[in-house]
């Protein structure tokens, strides 16, 4: 029921603010309403789903520096709960398809979130290069789910190289997070989202000097496992 009344919010919200803004934003060429709509969006979302956020190590992250905030992933709340919690506003690399929504495709493009074509190496390697030029020449940070994709057992997966290889081109330190409880609330497959409690561990940022793409593994290995203490400290 809390899921639907969200959607509910979300429809009201989209036709009466979200419209006038993205025609505004459009016309200005400025994303800063869109970021904050949506930043609206995620801070109302917790309480209407009875979700209760408790957020650790947030300190230790300068707010008016960038860097790629990597995470492990096991739910679709992930996304959105992150987006609030994550002190500055962040990009996201997403699969182009979801671009081709209107009105939605035009908004992401306009905050400059960047598309990837999944279907090869060449599209992916394409999206971190963008990816890498917007955080050198605008300062972006970015939110990376380097498993690539949802858990379905809430054991955490391998990683995939891509977000790696944009810390290097970008020369951004990397700041692992933790995400707890949300496989619980809503795994992957479920529409519904069951009240509960969440935590959110910022671990302390990770310099990539030093790292080359031939050492990359150990800087993998690094993050990895301080994702994985998060997870096994109860």
């Amino acid at each position: 029921m809390r899921t639907i009344i969200l959607l509910i919010v979300y429809v009201v919200l989209v036709l009466v603010a979200g419209l006038p803004i993205l025609f505004f934003s459009f016309l200005t060429h400025r994303p800063e309403p869109l970021l904050a709509l949506g930043k609206f969006a995620m801070r109302i979302s917790p309480a209407v789903l009875g979700l209760r956020l408790k957020v650790f190590g947030r300190e230790s992250i300068d707010p008016h520096k960038n860097y790629v905030f990597m995470a492990n992933h096991l739910s679709f709340l992930d996304g959105p709960l992150l987006f609030l919690v994550i002190p500055q506003p962040v990009r996201v690399i997403l699969k182009r398809e979801i671009f081709r929504i209107p009105f939605v495709g035009i908004g992401m493009k306009m905050v400059d979130f960047v598309p990837v074509d999944r279907r090869g190496v060449k599209g992916g390697k394409k999206a971190i290069q963008k990816a890498a030029q917007l955080m050198k020449e605008r300062g972006y940070s970015f939110l990376i789910f380097p498993e690539g994709t949802r858990s379905r057992t809430g054991e955490m997966q391998a990683f995939r190289r891509g977000g790696f290889f944009l810390a290097l081109e970008s020369g951004a330190p990397i700041v692992p997070i933790t995400v707890k409880g949300t496989f619980e609330l809503m795994p992957r497959g479920s529409f519904f989202c069951r009240p509960g409690q969440i935590e959110v561990i910022f671990h302390p940022p990770v310099s990539t000097k030093g790292y080359t793409p031939e050492n990359m593994p150990e800087l993998i290995e690094l993050v990895r496992k301080k994702i994985l203490t998060g997870l096994e400290h109860k």
